[in-house]
């Protein structure tokens, strides 16, 4: 990366992920990840770091100011409204309680809000999301290999349908394989 990035910058670590610089020094910029909820030091350097959407860094100041917090805030929120999305849960399974009861009646049960075990699911569901759009955007994947990975995704999004009681909206479900085997 030649260029140098101002503060507010969005940027794309190939390890952590969508980021926004909110300070920078002599060799590194400091960002803030999504994927960490902090910040990281990234040498200005570092190859593995894509530029997003540049803000111009302004020559001989590195000095923070008020509007450039302003300004990193309004992006890091402006991204998190377009990178998450709010999944409700549905209206009857609300304040509820999964209870999990050992076939053993001398261990004791445990008992998990919906919510939470929701939240859970939800967040594989993105997850795989994400890996079925590393595949698809794999430089040095073969299209056999990519389509071979692609239907073991969808495998398991089938597998994962049993939870689909619990989405408010049924485009958030989890989505297998229209064919019957």
């Amino acid at each position: 990366m030649n260029t140098q990035l101002g503060i507010g910058s969005r940027v794309e670590h190939v390890h952590f992920g969508k980021g926004v610089v909110v300070d920078t020094a002599s060799e590194f910029y400091i960002i803030w990840f999504k994927s960490q909820q902090g910040t990281k030091s990234i040498s200005k350097d570092y190859e593995g770091l894509k530029t997003l959407e540049e803000v111009t860094a302004e020559p001989g100041s590195n000095s923070i100011t008020i509007a450039d917090i302003e300004q990193a805030l309004h992006n890091i929120l402006d991204q998190r409204l377009h990178d998450t999305q709010l999944v409700p849960i549905a209206p009857k399974w609300k304040h509820g309680n999964m209870i999990l009861k050992p076939g053993d009646p001398t261990l004791q049960s445990k008992e998990v809000p919906i919510e939470t075990f929701f939240h859970k699911i939800t967040m594989v569901r993105d997850r795989l999301r994400v890996m079925e759009q590393k595949i698809n955007a794999h430089k040095t994947m073969g299209e056999d290999e990519k389509i071979e990975l692609q239907q073991y995704l969808t495998a398991i999004y089938g597998s994962l349908t049993t939870f689909n009681v619990l989405f408010k909206e049924t485009h958030h479900q989890f989505k297998g394989s229209s064919k019957e085997g």
